[in-house]
């Protein structure tokens, strides 16, 4: 019965919480109607519509982030675990980074790291 107490107590808390930024926000606000320029671009009229269709060079710019990002995810819990694991996990990092090294390589060769 405590667990569902504390479970119940953190559910009126977030509640509380959600209600009280929208309470503030409607309290600083500066008008009720809406802005005609939306904030993008620090609040310059948008000049493309918003689902515009991207280029496709951001594809590889986006596989190339994703993993890097990836490499990040997973080193930070292995730096946790190096010294329980042992050789092995050291073994088994060293291969996820030569599949990374391998995809960057591979895109590095198919010209997805020059931009012009």
């Amino acid at each position: 019965m405590n667990g569902v107490t504390a479970a119940l107590s953190l559910l009126g808390v977030a509640v509380i919480a959600v209600l009280g930024v929208y309470g503030a926000s409607w309290a600083v606000r500066l008008s009720s109607t809406p802005v005609d320029a939306a904030p993008f671009g620090s609040g310059l009229e948008p000049v493309e519509h918003a689902v515009s269709r991207f280029h496709v060079r951001w594809y590889t710019v986006t596989m190339l982030f994703l993993a890097f990002d990836m490499e990040m995810v997973f080193m930070y819990p292995w730096t946790r675990v190096i010294s329980v694991m042992g050789t092995s996990a050291v073994i088994e990092m060293f291969v996820f980074l030569a599949i990374l090294l391998a995809g960057v390589v591979y895109a590095w060769r198919e010209g997805a790291l020059r931009w012009t």
